[in-house]
């Protein structure tokens, strides 16, 4: 049988994602479009140029809520673990390709945060601590983060985790990098120049 409920909760996840907060708060209160400001991008950094911290965060918290409410509207259909992946990877694709914004929208960390904040406990902890620790080193904000995304499903294999939960990290994971490779790039060669 055709599964509806769960292309449902699909198709619903990723127009959550599309509600690019930073986008429309800017649009509306400063009356100037996010992508032709600073890099363009409609994250709560970018609006911060525009809007200053309340903008930075009234996007950060939207963005954190958009990939709450997916992974809770999935739980609350019971649709399968791998049915709630395709979920929580649709609301951060939507934020990263919103269809109304011809798929020019943020990077989808803030998204994917609330994704793991509903996902327990163990990972978001794990995403925390890996971070204070790189970025003791590291002393990158950005550059921590991601790192830390990245190693997580190696930190769950490690502690013995259910597959599922590390196949959809690791996808997660591998989405958000991907859309941050181009400023991976920049980073990296402005620390190796040639």
């Amino acid at each position: 049988m055709f599964p509806a409920t769960e292309w449902l909760v699909i198709a619903a996840a990723y127009v959550i994602g599309c509600f690019t907060a930073g986008y429309y708060l800017v649009r509306f209160l400063a009356k100037k479009d996010i992508h032709e400001i600073g890099s363009g991008n409609v994250g709560a950094r970018n609006v911060s140029r525009v809007l200053g911290s309340s903008g930075f965060i009234a996007t950060l918290v939207i963005d954190l809520l958009k990939g709450m409410a997916a992974v809770w509207i999935a739980q609350s259909f019971e649709v399968g673990p791998y049915w709630l992946i395709a979920a929580y990877l649709a609301v951060i694709a939507g934020h990263i390709w919103p269809v109304q914004l011809r798929f020019h929208g943020g990077k989808g960390i803030a998204t994917a945060i609330g994704v793991m904040l509903m996902l327990g406990p163990l990972i978001m902890a794990l995403v925390i601590i890996q971070f204070l620790c790189i970025f003791a080193v590291n002393r990158s904000f950005t550059i921590s983060g991601l790192f830390s995304i990245a190693i997580t499903p190696f930190s769950l294999l490690i502690l013995g985790q259910p597959v599922v939960h590390i196949v959809g990290i690791a996808a997660l994971a591998a989405l958000v990098l991907f859309s941050h490779r181009e400023n991976l790039a920049i980073r990296l060669k402005k620390k190796n120049p040639s």
